[in-house]
Parts: C-alpha cells; sequence; structure tokens
C-alpha cells in the first residue's frame, strides 16, 4: 500500500486529521458540537441530531444507488433494430410511499423540535444587567458597552467581555451591508441588517475565550472578519469594566509627539478617550494594547505586527478602509510608542 501522502497527495493531512484527531474537535476555536452556555446547551441536541438524520440519509441513498448499479435484473435485451416492448414495472411505487412517507415525519419531528428550541432561546433565563450593542462593518465589530447612567457607557472593538454565570442582552446593528453574529459555543446565528436592530443574548457556563466569526458573506474580507467574546468572574468583568472608563494616562516625551502625529494622520478615523481624536470611521483605541487582537482577528496584537498593520493594511487586509497613513520612520516609531501605552 502507497503512503497516504503518495496516494492522496495534499488531503493526506486533512484525511490524517479526521482519522486520528477527533477528540481535537472539541477544542477547535468554531466547533458548534460542543456548549458552554444555556443558549447553546438548548441547540447542542437538536445539531447533532441533524448531523444524524443527514449522515443516514447519505447512507441511504447511496446504498440505494449503489444497489441499482450492480443489480442483474435479468431482462432479455431486444435484438438490434427491434422495438422495445414497453409495459408497466410493479412495486416501484412503494419505494416512493415508503420513503415520502419517513421523510415527511422526520421533516416534521425536525422542524417541532427546532421551533421548540428557538421559543426556549428566545429570553434569557433572567433580566440581563449588561447590555450590549454590536455594530457590524466590513470588516471589523464596534462593541458598546450601554448602561443607564450614559456616563458609564464606553466603546471598545472585535472583543466582548462578558461576565460568567449571567446572561447579558445584546443589540444588533448592520452598518454597511448584512453580517452574521455567531460564537457558536455560546449561541446560535443572528443576522445584522442594515435599518434592522435585532436582538439576541448569550451565557458563558464556565471562564474563557470563544471565537467568533462573520458567519454571512459581506465581501472580499468576509474569511478575515472574526472576534473574541472573554468570559470573566464577575469580580474580573467588573474590573475590566472599570478600566475601560478610564482615560488612557497623558503621554510624556516620544509617546507625546506620537500622540500629536496620531491625531495628525489617524484621529480623523479613530477615537481614544481623553483626547481630541475623535474620529467614528474606524475601531476606538483607548484601550488598544489590551486585545489580543489586531484587525479583527488577523494578527496578534504586539509592537511588531501594530507596525506592519499600520505602514501597510491594503497588504495584510485588502478591500480594508483603513488606508496607508503615509508615516515617515520616525514618525511611525513615535506613533508606536504612543499607541503602546494605550493599556
Amino acid at each position: 500500500m502507497r503512503p497516504l501522502r503518495a496516494r492522496y497527495g495534499l488531503y493526506a493531512p486533512a484525511m490524517a486529521g479526521l482519522l486520528f484527531a477527533g477528540p481535537a474537535f472539541a477544542q477547535a476555536p468554531l466547533t458548534y458540537l460542543t456548549s458552554n452556555g444555556p443558549n447553546a446547551d438548548a441547540i447542542r441536541p437538536l445539531t447533532w441530531a441533524l448531523i444524524a438524520v443527514s449522515v443516514i440519509v447519505c447512507l441511504i441513498i447511496g446504498g440505494l444507488v449503489l444497489a441499482g448499479v450492480f443489480r442483474r435484473p435479468g431482462l432479455a435485451l431486444p435484438e438490434p433494430g427491434s422495438p422495445m416492448e414497453v409495459g408497466p414495472e410493479g412495486g416501484g411505487l412503494s419505494w416512493l410511499w415508503i420513503g415520502v412517507g419517513l421523510s415527511s415525519v422526520v421533516l416534521v419531528a425536525s422542524i417541532v423540535w427546532t421551533v421548540a428550541v428557538l421559543a426556549h432561546i428566545a429570553r434569557p433565563p433572567a433580566k440581563p444587567d449588561t447590555h450590549i450593542e454590536v455594530t457590524a462593518h466590513q470588516w471589523w465589530w464596534q462593541v458598546n458597552y450601554v448602561a443607564d447612567d450614559p456616563a458609564l457607557d464606553f466603546e471598545t472593538a472585535n472583543e466582548i467581555h462578558i461576565p460568567v454565570g449571567r446572561p447579558v442582552a445584546f443589540k444588533l446593528i448592520g452598518g454597511d451591508v448584512i453580517h452574521s453574529f455567531w460564537v457558536p459555543q455560546l449561541a446560535g446565528k443572528t443576522d445584522l441588517i442594515p435599518g434592522q436592530t435585532n436582538e439576541m443574548w448569550l451565557e458563558a457556563s464556565k471562564p474563557g475565550v470563544y471565537r467568533g466569526q462573520c458567519a454571512e458573506y459581506c465581501g472580499i474580507e468576509h474569511a478575515h472578519m472574526a472576534f473574541v467574546v472573554v468570559a470573566q468572574s464577575p469580580e474580573d468583568f467588573a474590573r475590566w469594566r472599570a478600566h475601560q472608563l478610564q482615560a488612557p494616562p497623558a503621554p510624556t516625551g516620544q509617546a507625546a509627539r506620537g500622540a500629536e502625529e496620531f491625531q495628525m494622520h489617524c484621529g480623523g478615523c479613530h477615537s481614544v478617550s481623553g483626547t481630541q481624536s475623535g474620529g467614528d470611521l474606524g475601531p476606538n483605541l483607548s484601550h488598544l494594547m489590551q486585545r489580543r487582537t489586531l484587525a479583527a482577528g488577523m494578527l496578534p496584537n504586539d509592537a511588531a505586527h501594530l507596525a506592519q498593520w499600520i505602514s501597510d493594511p491594503q497588504n495584510i487586509k485588502p478591500g480594508v478602509n483603513m488606508q496607508d497613513p503615509k508615516l515617515s520612520r520616525a514618525e511611525l516609531s513615535d506613533v508606536l510608542t504612543y499607541l503602546v501605552t494605550l493599556q
């Protein structure tokens, strides 16, 4: 037998993963086969059931096709040039009755179960005390934490923090085209449609970092429109929220020069609390360096990747609205020195 790679070429790694790395699927960042919250807990059994039904249907159809291919009916072929007698074939109609009957039962059961799950997850189990508005843009996520007191509102981007064990209410807004908000281990998909505000809720049953993704094709960088939901203990979440409400410290030295360059080149699109940079076309950068990624999940958030992103965003994420600010090497160094102070 030839080695796996010799027989299947580039498909060998994927096939090996399917055959030998079964438990690793539970750790996949976008797996929908495990759940860590009551919303997703209600969806997971339905997902497994529909997968099982799909597999069974494929096996039945495949088996019938093979049976038809290899069946030897023993029909006598007419002589060449002579007419073939046409007549009714008995017994075939029973297959239609059986197939339609079984399919109808399974489909009705699936519909009833789906409607029951949708009704169950329509409302959170308790009244949420954290409210978040998420606006989807090509191709990043604007996240606004909304409180009864406007002084306690703040904005971040591409990273959502929630307290463990408590439902969080979301309002989902489409900023340009249709997007879809999906955190598979915490909930199902909900679309963000321009001109319409949709609502949903999330609750995490244990601390962790849960990957989210836009699940509706929204343009060239659709696949690079990710976010994370960070579930923290209520105490850690309260500390994180209090820190987000604070303005970054005033920069000094080279960082102060960088703040001036940032305001001149970047302040029209980005905002930083406590400064005159108040643009709203791009992500709020007030506590940029606390986030795990850059460019909606494309790059790790560190100084080296931040420099690459600022210098040539179109090469990293073609089509993104961010343009090259045309900074000199000295100006880029100053801006980076400033940005890394935004903790």
